[in-house]
C-alpha cells in the first residue's frame, strides 16, 4: 500500500527524520547521482532534461542524501517514490503541506501557462499534474520542425490498385468479382501513431480541471492544437487509446524529428498515470522532479528579459569568452545598456550567508565567479539575485580597494496568501519592485 511521507523542503539541512521503514526505498534513490538514476529508471524524469549534456550541473547532484535516517535535500523538488514509499519535495517557501504555490508560480512563468482557476489539492492523484505545465511548452518545440511524418500502413479495395494484393481480404469481400482488389500500401502520412498520441493527450488533457486553461494559454497553442486535431480527425478513436499507447513504447528515433521523442515521453506519463503511481511495479522508481536553480533562473530570465542578455549555455546563444576566442563562458544576465551590470541567479538561501571559509567551494561558486565575469566586462557592478521569504533584501559589499560592489538582492517571495490568485498578485507587486531597484 502506498505511503505518503510527510512532506519536506528544498536545501531542509537535514532537518527531515525518515521512518525505519522507509529507509530501504529511499536509499535507492539517495546518495546518488541524478543521471545515473535516469539512466536506470525511464519513469523517473527530471527536468531539465539536459542532464549535463550542457553543462548543467544536475546530473552531478543528489536527490537527496541519506544518512543514518536523516534526509538531506538539495535544489531539487517534485515528487519521487519506490514501492510503497512516496515523498514529496515541495520548495521550501510552501506555507504548507498542502500548497506550494511558488513551484506552481515559476512553472507557470516558466513554460507560458496562465491558469484563471486553479486548486491546488494535495493527493497523489495530482503528482503527475504538473506534466500539463509541461506539454504545451514542448509541443510548440516539436511542432517547430513541422508535423510528425511516417509511413503508415493503409487497406484499400478498389480499382485503382498501387500495393501489395491482399489475397485474403480480396476473397472475403469481392466475391462475386465486382470490379474491385483488395490491396495494402505503405503511406508517408501526418496521420499516425505519433500525432495519434499527441491527440488522444489533447482529449484527456481537456477532462481536467484545468486542461482548457493549458490548452488556450495563447494563440500559438491554440493553434498548434486545432492543426493536430485535423490531421486525425478521420482515425481517432477514444477506445483505441491503450492500442495507441502500445505503438508508442519505442522512442522516436526519427533523424530529423528530434523534439518528438521528449512530447512523446511527456504524451505517454500523461495518459498512464494511473499506471505509474508509484508502487505500481516492485523495486521501480518513478517520480517528476525539478532543479530549483534552472527553474529559477530561467523564473528570473521571464521578468527581467527587457533589461538584461540572457546567454544559453544549451543553444550557444549569446556566448562569450573569457580569454580571446576560448573558454566559453555564460554569466546568468548581462545589463543590455550602460553602466554594465552582471547578475548571477541563487536559489539557495544566501539572506544569512556571508563569510567563508578561505578554502570553501561555497565562496568560489558563489562570489567569485561573480567578480571574474565583472572584471571580464569592465563592470563595477554585480549582483547576486535569490528568493527571500515574505520580505525584500538588499546587501552591498564593496570589493576592497576597487570601485567594485556586489549586491545580494533577494526577491520577497508571498509566505500568507490565501490562495494561489492572491499569491501571483502579490508576487507581480514584488517583481516589480525588483525592477526598479536593479538599476
Amino acid at each position: 500500500m502506498l505511503t505518503m511521507l510527510k512532506s519536506t523542503t528544498d536545501n531542509n539541512c537535514g532537518n527531515f527524520q525518515v521512518p525505519d521503514e522507509h529507509c530501504e526505498n529511499l536509499l535507492s534513490i539517495g546518495n546518488q547521482n541524478v543521471k545515473h538514476l535516469c539512466e536506470q529508471n525511464p519513469d523517473l524524469l527530471i527536468f531539465p532534461q539536459s542532464l549535463g549534456k550542457y553543462h548543467d550541473d544536475i546530473e552531478k547532484s543528489h536527490i537527496f542524501s541519506l544518512h543514518d535516517n536523516n534526509l538531506t535535500t538539495c535544489n531539487i523538488m517534485g515528487f519521487v517514490g519506490r514501492n510503497e514509499t512516496q515523498l514529496t519535495i515541495s520548495s521550501r517557501f510552501a506555507q504548507n503541506d498542502e500548497h506550494d504555490y511558488f513551484l506552481h508560480y515559476m512553472l507557470q512563468k516558466v513554460f507560458s501557462i496562465n491558469l484563471f482557476k486553479f486548486d491546488q489539492t494535495p493527493n497523489k492523484e495530482n503528482i503527475w499534474d504538473f506534466l500539463l505545465y509541461l506539454f504545451p511548452y514542448y509541443l510548440k518545440k516539436a511542432y517547430s520542425q513541422g508535423l510528425y511524418k511516417a509511413y503508415k500502413r493503409e487497406d484499400y479495395n478498389d480499382a485503382n490498385v498501387k500495393g501489395t494484393i491482399d489475397v485474403k481480404r480480396h476473397i472475403r469481400i469481392n466475391i462475386p468479382f465486382c470490379g474491385k482488389i483488395a490491396y495494402t500500401t505503405r503511406e508517408h502520412s501526418h496521420d499516425n501513431a505519433v500525432t495519434q498520441l499527441i491527440r488522444h493527450t489533447i482529449e484527456h488533457i481537456k477532462t481536467h480541471p484545468y486542461g482548457s486553461g493549458v490548452l488556450t494559454s495563447d494563440s500559438e497553442t491554440r493553434d498548434i492544437v486545432s492543426k493536430f486535431c485535423f490531421i486525425t480527425q478521420n482515425s481517432y478513436n477514444k477506445n483505441a487509446r491503450q492500442k495507441i499507447i502500445s505503438a508508442n513504447l519505442k522512442p522516436v528515433s526519427h533523424p530529423y524529428f528530434t523534439e518528438y521523442k521528449m512530447l512523446q515521453k511527456i504524451c505517454l506519463r500523461i495518459l498512464q498515470r494511473e499506471k505509474l503511481t508509484f508502487g505500481a511495479e516492485n523495486d521501480k522508481i518513478c517520480g517528476l522532479l525539478f532543479d530549483g536553480a534552472w527553474l529559477w533562473e530561467e523564473y528570473l530570465n521571464t521578468i527581467l528579459k527587457n533589461d538584461f542578455i540572457h546567454p544559453e549555455n544549451k543553444t550557444g546563444k549569446h556566448r562569450k569568452y573569457l580569454f580571446e576566442n576560448f573558454q566559453a563562458i555564460y554569466p546568468d544576465f548581462i545589463s543590455k545598456h550602460e553602466p554594465i551590470m552582471v547578475g548571477d541567479a541563487k536559489y539557495m538561501p544566501l539572506g544569512n550567508q556571508k563569510e567563508y571559509a578561505e578554502s570553501s567551494e561555497r565562496a568560489t561558486s558563489i562570489y567569485y565567479k561573480t567578480i571574474t565575469y565583472m572584471y571580464r566586462f569592465k563592470s563595477d557592478y554585480g549582483f547576486l539575485l535569490f528568493p527571500h521569504p515574505e520580505t525584500s533584501f538588499d546587501e552591498t559589499y564593496t570589493i576592497k580597494e576597487t570601485n567594485g560592489i556586489l549586491r545580494k538582492l533577494g526577491l520577497a517571495i508571498p509566505q500568507n496568501a490565501e490562495n494561489f490568485t492572491d499569491f501571483q498578485n502579490k508576487m507581480r507587486i514584488n517583481e516589480q519592485l525588483l525592477q526598479f531597484e536593479k538599476t
